[in-house]
């Protein structure tokens, strides 16, 4: 009797712990199920590199869910991992690094899938033979990738080198050209040293590209990459100030050719097979070019009456410049919303946020997590539905749910994008998704003249 009445005990414990866990497990995936429907109102999905997860081969561990760093890009759904928010994917590939049976694999997106994204082959080849794109230009946000495309565009320019008959002996000639010293045009200036290429690097502002210009302490690096002439670097978390003196320290060991201050105006393949690169200073000729620009361009007006005044700002530098002010930032994605919690944490500073949606929609899980403390310990101020109408000297005129509102104001700063550099590119030649229906095509089979 007693032996039976401990088995009872024993099942009614584990009964309800395993129909706790199966309730669990059901709001879990009814979660998931409406993300996966909610997704595809703020986008059509991923644009550029995502996972595509063989469901066949998944086994349900959902290792995957767990380490995206991003938050709720996958789910388990009738015990399968699936992606429920797309456009939230930046390409990490730490799905696919810690998948257990190989389920996962990195993709581009299709060209058709973003009209407004340069065709790019799998070795960053645009549609001009010989002219790359390396990191967030192609669709990719994270330094990790810039670097590794950075690296490879060149591993595939020295293996054409090698193999080309017709290499010119002039040594006006580079044999590579590197537009921009972000982390993809630092990566391949190191590579294109590595091997031994003429190499010039251009730079229209400071080495460290759009790295130099994040916020003091900036996270900027979730996982390790791999350096040139450097090999691979383990760290997971680093600040904007670690990484740039990190860069200078590995340069400062090479004799890179890199000029700032020269931005490049055009490029432009001539028939002979070169590109002659125009700067602001002069013209260059060189057998190949990798373009790691970046992709902010010139931020984007809104066009709001007062707009051209001096306290309005389009780039926060350093948040502890700014204290006792009082301070509207406008935009919803993770440069608006980390810049408002950056400035709320200076002493005395009373910071409003504005986005014109109803809710953030595309914010990195971190980001997601903090606006929501900023904004319960009453560090900021979010107004949603939100429209600036006019900047005035001392204030800002602002609708909010159809309602005027001034708010006193000293700086604005405003986060709507940037004017993508579409128009250099397409003076290059490159093709963009809506262009063409053709690719770049097979690149292994090219040569450099």
């Amino acid at each position: 009797m007693e032996t039976l009445l401990t088995w009872l005990i024993a099942g009614s414990v584990l009964g309800f712990f395993l129909v706790r866990y199966w309730r669990e497990h059901k709001r879990k995936e009814e979660q998931a199920r409406e993300r996966a429907e909610h997704g595809p109102m703020f986008s059509e999905g991923p644009k550029a590199q995502h996972p595509r997860i063989l469901s066949d081969a998944c086994i349900g561990c959902g290792a995957c869910v767990s380490v995206c760093p991003e938050g709720d890009v996958l789910a388990l759904i009738d015990g399968k991992a699936t992606i429920v928010n797309g456009h939230k994917c930046i390409g990490h590939g730490l799905c696919a690094e810690e998948c257990p049976v190989g389920a996962i694999t990195m993709v581009m997106a299709k060209p058709s899938s973003g009209a407004d994204m340069p065709i790019i082959s799998p070795e960053y080849e645009t549609s001009v033979s010989n002219l790359f794109i390396a990191g967030e230009l192609g669709g990719l946000a994270l330094i990790k990738n810039a670097v590794n495309q950075g690296r490879d565009c060149v591993d595939v320019i020295a293996q054409r080198l090698r193999s080309s008959p017709h290499a010119p002996t002039d040594n006006a000639v580079w044999d590579v050209i590197i537009v921009g010293a972000g982390p993809a045009g630092i990566s391949a200036s190191l590579r294109a040293a590595e091997h031994g290429l003429r190499t010039l690097t251009l730079e229209r502002e400071s080495v460290g590209g759009t790295v130099s210009k994040y916020p003091r302490q900036k996270l900027v690096m979730t996982s390790p990459v791999e350096f040139p002439l450097h090999g691979r670097f383990n760290k997971t978390s680093l600040s904007k100030e670690d990484l740039l003196a990190f860069w200078q320290k590995i340069m400062a060991r090479t004799d890179l050719n890199i000029q700032t201050a020269e931005g490049v105006n055009s490029v432009q393949k001539l028939s002979d097979g070169l590109f002659r690169v125009r700067t602001t200073e002069e013209e260059h000729l060189s057998r190949a070019v990798v373009l790691a620009i970046g992709c902010a361009g010139t931020p984007r007006k809104l066009g709001v009456k007062g707009e051209e005044l001096p306290h309005v700002l389009y780039r926060l530098i350093e948040a502890d410049h700014y204290s006792g002010k009082n301070i509207l930032v406008v935009g919803g994605g993770d440069s608006a919303v980390e810049a408002a919690m950056g400035l709320a944490h200076q002493a005395g500073n009373r910071v409003t946020l504005s986005y014109r949606k109803g809710e953030f929609s595309r914010l990195k899980d971190r980001n997601s997590k903090r606006i929501v403390e900023h904004i319960a310990s009453g560090k900021l101020e979010v107004l949603f539905n939100s429209i600036p109408i006019e900047f005035r000297e001392g204030s800002v005129l602002i609708e909010v749910g159809g309602e005027m509102r001034e708010l006193t104001n000293d700086f604005v700063w405003i986060f709507a994008g940037g004017t993508s550099p579409s128009d250099f590119l397409k003076s290059a030649g490159i093709a963009f998704g809506g262009d063409s229906p053709h690719a770049a095509g097979d690149t292994k089979s090219r040569s450099i003249a």
